[in-house]
């Protein structure tokens, strides 16, 4: 071997070992990420036991945003509440709402299951606290627990049913659109906007949505029962502010969270119970968006597949 393929050989051999210690680090970093986020993780969701006062607790959930499929709030507020039921120190949970509604299906079960849980677990109240609003289905979903409590400007009622749609028939005509719709039975295209609708199909519509609505009516009256005082407008889909609607029967009193917890249940041991769907949310409330950002693309950048959730 000569001195050049000597020198060559050993600036490769020097060349592959520093790749390695750099590899290394490269791996010792990602991990340290990764235990980072998971330690960040635990005292986020899990990890808020060690945190918790010993003694009673009153559990909270949070209600927010649009009811339905997508949000997943619904799922969120059954999962949490029955977690805070089963964990022994509860003595109560506290639905914190913050929605304007949604599906009447979605609503309908948050309802049903609400009124399970309270046969299940008695002895432990299942109370509804609204923030700013709680309308339509989510006062659906409040009407089966054993309290409503709201501020004075609470937006409170809305029991009523909505469709929305349009239609653009002669819209199409005037710009020289042939809508080519084909469909097999005749109201298969019942609320398509580019075709006419019949008077019959509009009345099969409204029968749908007055029974709907009369569900929901019947779901409030056994939840709120003689509490509801007899008002004309009561199942008008009017919203009414927390004042007029404790006039009304429709909410218990006033308060919050922390102003129940310590007036009924004389606690201030208050303990979130919300499931977080995506724990890495829950990090950057804590510990800042930038460094959780950073740690998503530390660990997408090594090369890992999949998502992070």
């Amino acid at each position: 071997m000569t001195w050049e393929q000597d020198t060559i050989q050993k600036v490769l051999l020097e060349t592959i070992k520093e790749q390695r210690r750099a590899r290394r680090w490269r791996i010792f970093f990602r991990l340290l990420v990764i235990c980072l986020i998971g330690g960040g993780i635990y005292m986020a969701s899990g990890g808020e036991d060690v945190a918790k006062k010993d003694g009673p607790q009153v559990a909270v959930v949070d209600f927010k945003g649009v009811i339905g499929s997508d949000s997943k709030n619904y799922d969120t507020v059954i999962k949490g509440i029955n977690a805070a039921l089963e964990d022994k120190k509860t003595v109560a949970v506290l639905i914190r709402a913050n929605s304007p509604g949604g599906s009447p299906v979605y609503s309908d079960m948050v309802n049903n299951e609400i009124s399970r849980l309270r046969k299940k677990y008695p002895q432990k109240p299942i109370e509804f606290v609204v923030e700013e609003v709680c309308a339509s289905g989510c006062y659906y979903a409040a009407a089966a627990a054993d309290k409503i409590y709201a501020a004075p400007a609470s937006i409170v009622g809305s029991i009523g049913v909505i469709y929305t749609g349009f239609g653009a028939t002669e819209a199409i005509k005037k710009l020289g659109i042939d809508s080519r719709l084909m469909i097999s039975g005749k109201n298969k295209a019942m609320g398509y906007p580019f075709v006419p609708e019949s008077k019959e199909q509009m009345a099969m519509q409204q029968q749908m949505l007055d029974e709907i609505h009369e569900q929901f009516i019947v779901a409030v009256k056994n939840g709120r029962g003689n509490k509801l005082k007899n008002d004309p407008d009561l199942f008008s889909g009017r919203y009414w502010i927390g004042a007029d609607a404790m006039k009304l029967g429709l909410i218990d009193g006033y308060g919050t969270v922390a102003s129940i917890a310590r007036d009924q249940f004389k606690s201030d041991n208050i303990v979130d119970f919300t499931p977080d769907n995506d724990p890495l949310d829950k990090i950057s409330k804590k510990f800042g968006v930038e460094i959780v950002d950073s740690a998503k693309q530390a660990i997408l950048g090594s090369g890992m597949n999949g998502s992070i959730n």
